[in-house]
């Protein structure tokens, strides 16, 4: 069925003919763009090791705190719903609403909150380097 429908598509765009249409307009929005994390800090150069892309899908229960962490590879991400607040160590906080983008802060220490009554859901995009941890917790040796 795939190679059907490929198969068709393919001999429209070759013979002009527009057999298929689009159910509607393409939309693309720019979330973000940025050289900096949502703190205001640039965002390191990236190392020169081999890239690894990581993607996580991230569900946090209404009411939970995530432990106290930091990425030392630049990531973003985009919550899908619920809410969230991160802290960082130093006392900035952002809130976020679903579909805010964060660009997130590197090698500083912080922490999320779900403070809303229904879970949150981000997806984070890791931009590391292959071997490289994405995210490293504090110990309570680290303080």
């Amino acid at each position: 069925m795939k190679r059907a429908v490929f198969g068709i598509l393919l001999l429209s765009l070759v013979t002009g003919c527009s057999t298929l249409k689009p159910a509607g307009d393409l939309q693309s929005i720019q979330l973000v763009k940025s050289t900096r994390s949502w703190d205001g800090q640039t965002l390191p150069a990236y190392e020169k090791g081999a890239p690894e892309i990581t993607i996580l899908r991230i569900i946090i229960p209404p009411g939970y705190v995530l432990p106290m962490h930091e990425h030392p590879v630049i990531n973003a991400g985009v919550l899908l719903k619920g809410q969230l607040t991160v802290t960082t160590e130093a006392g900035e906080v952002l809130h976020l609403k679903p579909y805010d983008p964060i660009v997130e802060v590197v090698d500083k220490w912080h922490t999320g909150h779900n403070e809303g009554d229904e879970p949150a859901e981000i997806i984070v995009f890791y931009a590391g380097e292959e071997g490289k941890q994405i995210t490293i917790k504090k110990s309570a040796n680290a303080e």
